[in-house]
């Protein structure tokens, strides 16, 4: 589709939706860098209202039907626990707009999918914690998604991206990739390679637990990271989870342990100097605190004492597909330079070794707030 033709196809969209009003412009929206974003604003009976309009990226979604029922599903699972619980299910849940002839979504003539939210007003979404009270409010957030959506049957939810957060099915991918060598690079990461084969035993660890029953399948979020929460621009307390585009069943752990991987680092995910890349126990404790407290008592004390393990699998998980895709030539990580998987890599295993050395502490710390 040639860059002219998007305007087009954005007007074509917006006349298919219900919006329920006069069109008053339209323009791109945010930063995102997968799907195609618009800020659409109407005027309904005399009032102002904001949309968002996005475009998915058909290229990573190969389901496009499957992930907006799972969020339909989901969305209105929570719209429903929101009003039980007297708030406002317009600003603390994702709401689907429809078409006009009740559909979650428009296939255009080029075939991108289209998908319209309500504007969620007088509140923020941070790239990275401006303080660490904003880290904390991420926590709460993404522990009362846990709360909210407990008695949600997982199990209906469609897989839309298989084994995502299945470390072991990871590690298999691993050893094949580095079998073929397509890129010929595995020579120049011989000790990050290592590093991976000698924790092939933890790769197990989640999974042994949801086979002996010490760790239940519930509705996941899988992209847990402070910009899909929205803030209250006033008092920074949240407002609303976005972003559920890869909500599927999973383990709670996981979503905690993806927001430790991303939050309690002292640098960059491709700091190239490691000296800068630490593993702030002061920061897991405050994320722990809030997570815990935004579940409500809901996670089970074997849950709560396997968030340490969370912490280290989706570092581990996320340092190996840096890996394993470095050894692949660079297929799937978009990179700007020749190593820069490489560089991503050493990262995560640095934050894994620092994990280690401060395992006893994150134990106790969990089980201080449980």
């Amino acid at each position: 589709m040639k860059k002219n033709d998007s305007y087009l196809t954005v007007s074509d969209a917006i006349k298919v939706f219900d919006f329920g009003g006069t069109l008053i412009d339209f323009r791109p929206f945010g930063n995102g860098h997968i799907n195609d974003t618009f800020l659409v604003r109407f005027r309904v009976n005399g009032i102002e209202k904001k949309y968002i309009l996005q475009r998915l990226n058909g290229k990573v979604f190969k389901n496009p039907e499957q992930v907006m029922s799972n969020i339909v599903s989901v969305t209105s699972f929570l719209r429903n626990v929101i009003l039980k619980n007297g708030g406002d299910p317009d600003r603390e849940t994702l709401n689907v707009v429809k078409t006009k002839d009740k559909k979650a979504y428009y296939k255009d003539g080029y075939g991108n999918y289209w998908r319209v939210f309500l504007f969620i007003s007088d509140a923020v979404s941070l790239d990275l914690p401006e303080d660490e009270n904003d880290f904390y409010q991420s926590a709460v957030a993404f522990g009362s998604f846990q709360k909210d959506l407990e008695d949600f049957p997982a199990k209906t939810l469609f897989e839309t991206i298989p084994d995502f957060h299945n470390t072991p099915v990871r590690y298999e991918n691993f050893l094949k990739s580095l079998e073929k060598n397509a890129s010929g690079r595995a020579d120049t990461a011989l000790a990050e390679i290592e590093f991976v084969k000698s924790r092939k035993a933890f790769t197990n660890v989640l999974e042994d637990a949801f086979k002996k029953g010490e760790l239940p399948k519930r509705v996941t979020h899988n992209d847990t990271k402070i910009n899909n929460v929205m803030l209250d621009k006033d008092t920074r307390e949240p407002v609303c989870v976005l972003d559920l585009d890869t909500v599927m069943a999973g383990y709670s752990v996981n979503d905690f342990g993806d927001s430790i991987r991303f939050g309690a680092s002292t640098a960059a995910e491709d700091e190239k100097d490691l000296n800068k890349v630490h593993f702030d126990i002061g920061l897991f404790e405050t994320y722990t605190r809030g997570f815990l407290k935004g579940c409500g008592g809901r996670l089970t004390e074997s849950e709560i004492m396997l968030l340490p393990e969370g912490a280290k699998m989706m570092t581990l998980e996320c340092g190996m597909r840096f890996l394993t895709d470095y050894i692949d030539g660079d297929i799937y990580f978009k990179t700007d330079y020749d190593d820069h998987n490489l560089v991503r890599c050493r990262t995560q295993f640095k934050l894994v070794e620092e994990m280690e050395q401060q395992w006893d502490e994150m134990k106790k710390i969990v089980a201080k707030y449980k």
